[in-house]
């Protein structure tokens, strides 16, 4: 069975992809960026890591491969288990594991996996048709500045010729600033008095106004209906699990000695198996639910494991 294909037809879809009884792969997304040295431009894409720690069967690779081929969820499990003994046993040789358009495996000297991702896929489905590409690099040349050097004109002033003014013209001027200082007053008279009559006339208006508008009586015939806003809530698609019951009875008793002792504890729907899940919480990030998966197996709960799914 080729499992590295159906690996990567998930890691498309999901951010964790859990291989039961070998590991887990996690994608990260990461944002553009430009390595200067080499002028090269890289789209966004999905940087894919290997967590040999997380692989308790969450359903979801085993379901796909159901699907895929057609058989039984039984023998996609035991499908996964023949590939994973086989990459298990090349790995005990100190052989190295490559998984197509996924990455290599391996063990280093203190028998612990090492991990190397493929360059050549991108699992972020919105980069899809984006290539990495090189720039050649700009020259930018140094413009000169020339000073320009500009050259002082002489300042020619020109003879002043006394004039007498005479006398009758200056009369003259007395008059006529006389009659425009009349006619500026007078103007000014003219519009404050058409200014107090207007506003006369506005106050008799908006007075009649609010008498109408204090006896106008207002009814609605057909009101308008209440409005309901939808608030859309987080998701929660990281689940650390309890347990899962085969009793209702005893899904709920390990319910509420969870809710008891302080846990954000949840029943979801039963699973494909006839099985009751419990749930000591569920989590938005990958993140958030590894770091409380931590904490709970070190306050006693060795057994709790990743739910990836959406409820």
């Amino acid at each position: 069975m080729n499992l590295e294909q159906y690996i990567g037809q998930l890691l498309y879809r999901h951010q964790c992809v859990t291989v039961p009884g070998f590991g887990a792969f996690l994608t990260e997304t990461n944002t553009a960026f430009l390595n200067e040295s080499t002028n090269s431009f890289y789209p966004p894409r999905k940087v894919v890591s290997f967590n040999s720690n997380l692989k308790n069967n969450d359903g979801l690779l085993a379901n796909h491969i159901a699907l895929s081929e057609k058989i039984s969820y039984d023998n996609a499990v035991s499908s996964i288990a023949t590939e994973v003994s086989r990459w298990n046993s090349s790995l005990d040789s100190n052989e190295k594991v490559t998984l197509k358009n996924i990455g290599d495996i391996s063990l280093n000297t203190e028998k612990k996996t090492v991990f190397v991702p493929s360059e050549n896929t991108n699992y972020l489905k919105e980069s899809f048709g984006l290539n990495t590409f090189v720039s050649p690099s700009i020259k930018r040349e140094v413009a000169k500045h020339l000073d320009i050097v500009e050259e002082e004109q002489p300042v020619i002033t020109l003879p002043t010729e006394k004039r007498k003014t005479p006398s009758y013209l200056k009369y003259a001027a007395v008059f006529a600033l006389g009659l425009a200082g009349a006619g500026y007053f007078g103007y000014n008279f003219y519009e404050n008095r058409v200014a107090e009559q207007t506003l006369l006339v506005e106050t008799s208006v908006q007075k009649k106004m609010q008498t109408k508008i204090q006896q106008a009586t207002f009814l609605i015939e057909n009101p308008l209906p209440s409005v309901t806003l939808t608030v859309k809530e987080e998701k929660l698609n990281y689940h650390i699990v309890a347990g899962a019951f085969r009793n209702e009875e005893n899904a709920t008793k390990a319910y509420n000695e969870l809710i008891a002792t302080g846990y954000k504890a949840r029943r979801i729907a039963p699973n494909k198996h006839g099985l009751y899940p419990v749930l000591f919480g569920s989590y938005s990030t990958l993140q958030e639910a590894n770091e409380a998966k931590e904490k709970i197996q070190q306050a006693g709960n060795p057994d709790a494991w990743l739910l990836v799914k959406e409820l």
